[in-house]
């Protein structure tokens, strides 16, 4: 492969049009139809594989919050705090993945997919050796931020437990980006669900069944943030993505301050959204009652974290097409493209709205309705049907009659 290959441009002097701009006599009712098949082609798979990741942490934690309240603190710090921190930094610095891989397919430029793909792997790598002290160090960092001792020694061993999992958000974080930007994001899905069941399985095995205590949850955790890597990387490199991968190349180690400024402009978008939850975790821990205020306070979170996996998702289909659109040299077609990913956006949002009013007055209309007296004679009933008496005190009911 010449160099002069690599560094042709990715928008070439004669704009390609695309199907916005071909058919100006397509009615807009069909264009709507078009540009959101194509959007959701992304966007629903990117939701489900989101979902089913973000739910690795909750079945963890769940099972963690079966061990012991201590345990469960020092775990939700250690995620919300620290794995969050590495999170946002380096799914805001793969980020610029999604627009240039976008990019070079929609300008057909698939061999550059690759070499994109091996920068961001040198890039997150170099990264991730960069956050490792925040994982040796977090017993004495978090003593330092004035969390209790006890939270921050448990914090200490599962924060080192954790080191395989950061290192497992490059190939992750990556591979569904460069996979997104060409459409084949169904195996990502797959992967994803078959995660996170054998997740749930090997939780309750190495937790409940086995006893391994906080050890065997993490081990769990672990292997599933690995599982789908593995299978992602397989897929690519064995004939999934024949146009785009096409081996390992000396080119992925050219040009790489131009990836590392788009990765650290685009990271720190991101991360400025994701770590103001990590500073009310902080601000917790300095409570009384930390354990408890902790444990309350990530279980909120984990259900906001959720409801944010469906923004992420239609972030990844807007990203990859717009990027698409405009390496494929089509402005117009980029424009109609973020107003029906924003359209799509809003009536979810609204569709949330209105679910939650619909529940709201259904669940007001049901109280009002209910006749509580009543109520009260079942529950007495049933509460009396099935109340087992102490032979003390049967005894001491005998003697007073």
């Amino acid at each position: 492969m010449e160099r002069g290959e690599i560094e042709e441009k990715l928008l070439r002097g004669t704009q390609q049009e695309s199907y916005v701009d071909d058919q100006e006599g397509v009615k807009l009712r069909e264009k709507l139809w078009i540009e959101s098949k194509k959007m959701w082609i992304v966007a629903g798979p990117a939701i489900f594989t989101r979902f089913s990741t973000f739910g690795i942490n909750l079945i963890s934690q769940a099972f963690v919050g079966h061990i012991g309240s201590v345990e469960l603190a020092a775990y939700s710090l250690v995620v919300t705090v620290f794995l969050r921190f590495a999170n946002g930094v380096l799914l805001g610095m793969a980020s610029a993945l999604e627009t240039l891989c976008g990019q070079a397919y929609g300008a057909k430029q698939y061999h550059m997919l690759g070499i994109y793909l091996q920068r961001s792997w040198i890039v997150l790598f170099i990264c991730s050796i960069c956050l490792l002290p925040i994982f040796i160090f977090t017993t004495p960092l978090l003593k330092a931020l004035g969390q209790e001792e006890t939270i921050a020694e448990v914090a200490g061993t599962i924060a080192r437990w954790l080191i395989p999992g950061t290192f497992s958000f490059i190939v992750s974080y990556t591979c569904q980006m460069f996979l997104q930007a060409q459409s084949k994001n169904m195996i990502i899905s797959y992967l994803a669900a078959f995660s996170i069941t054998i997740h749930l399985i090997l939780s309750w095995l190495l937790t409940v069944k086995f006893k391994f205590g906080i050890r065997g949850a993490l081990v769990s955790t672990i292997l599933a943030y690995w599982i789908p890597n593995i299978g992602q990387l397989l897929f690519i490199t064995c004939g999934g993505c024949r146009e785009t991968w096409r081996g390992f190349s000396v080119y992925a180690f050219k040009d790489l301050w131009p990836v590392v400024k788009l990765s650290l402009s685009s990271g720190a978008m991101l991360c400025l959204e994701i770590w103001y939850n990590t500073i009310l975790v902080l601000l917790t821990g300095n409570m009384k009652d930390a354990e408890v205020s902790i444990d309350a306070l990530s279980i909120c979170l984990n259900v906001n974290g959720m409801e944010m996996m469906i923004s992420l998702g239609f972030l990844a289909a807007a990203s990859v097409r717009v990027s698409n659109e405009l390496g494929n040299g089509s402005s117009k077609a980029a424009k109609f493209s973020i107003a029906v990913s924003v359209l799509t956006s809003l009536g979810v949002w609204i569709g949330m709205l209105f679910g939650t009013f619909v529940q709201t007055v259904v669940l007001i209309i049901i109280t009002w309705r209910t006749d509580w007296d009543k109520q009260v004679a079942i529950a007495h009933r049933r509460v009396s049907a099935w109340l087992v008496v102490e032979p003390e005190q049967s005894t001491q009911k005998r003697e007073e009659a």
